[in-house]
């Protein structure tokens, strides 16, 4: 089942002589349950793929579908929605509440769409994250990699249709980095959640299912990661 359809997506900022093509006619799709690693050098356009397909960013033309829906036809406020229901984001910098604490921080999208946290599931997801002793924590009382967990554990509160993250391990030391990844590649397995990532490092996309490479706006690369390792 196709979880998520790109088809013919630019992205153009700026004009004349600062007209900067981000993305170039960019189209892939991607099945319920991969894990995806998109790399790429700086500037070539991963960070804003991932910001368009987040609902974050808009694109200047293109189609981007996830479980059936066109996000580009919905307007500002139905398209919050969607992304608080079915788009988990995790970024390098953890971007938590600094007045919230560990509980309020991973249960804060459901309170925004006026839910209930489902109990069951919080109480699963801190398990599985090794929180327990750190729900009424605040974020400065933990360190980066326990920030990192919140973060995931807040993007899967809602079981997203897609959980993407941009550069996860990118403020954290090697250990935690590998921890950071292991997670995800848990929940992907255990609970056939699709995940996106964006790295820089050639150990964590060799971890990932596929790796879609990205050079100067455009794809310049789609395999496997057996294929990859086979080069």
């Amino acid at each position: 089942m196709k979880i998520l359809e790109i088809r013919n997506l630019n992205k153009v900022y700026g004009k004349g002589e600062t007209r900067v093509d981000a993305l170039k006619n960019i189209s892939f799709d991607i099945e319920q349950g991969e894990f995806v690693a998109i790399v790429g050098p700086s500037g070539s356009g991963k960070s804003t793929l991932l910001h368009i397909l987040g609902g974050v960013d808009s694109p200047t033309s293109g189609v981007v579908n996830i479980a059936g829906t066109d996000i580009g036809k919905l307007d500002e406020g139905k398209l919050a929605i969607f992304r608080r229901r079915h788009i988990g984001l995790i970024y390098q910098f953890y971007n938590l509440i600094p007045i919230l604490n560990v509980e309020e921080n991973m249960t804060l999208p459901l309170l925004l769409d006026g839910k209930k946290a489902n109990k069951e599931l919080l109480n699963d997801l801190v398990k599985k994250l090794g929180l327990e002793k750190r729900l009424k924590h605040l974020p400065n009382q933990l360190s980066g990699g326990q920030q990192q967990r919140v973060s995931i554990g807040r993007a899967l509160m809602n079981n997203p249709a897609l959980l993407l993250a941009d550069e996860p391990t990118g403020n954290l030391d090697s250990e935690n980095s590998r921890e950071i990844i292991s997670l995800l590649r848990k929940f992907n397995r255990e609970n056939n959640q699709t995940v996106i990532i964006i790295t820089h490092d050639e150990r964590i996309a060799l971890s990932a299912d596929r790796v879609i490479t990205i050079e100067d706006g455009r794809i310049t690369k789609d395999s496997k990661t057996a294929e990859v390792s086979a080069v």
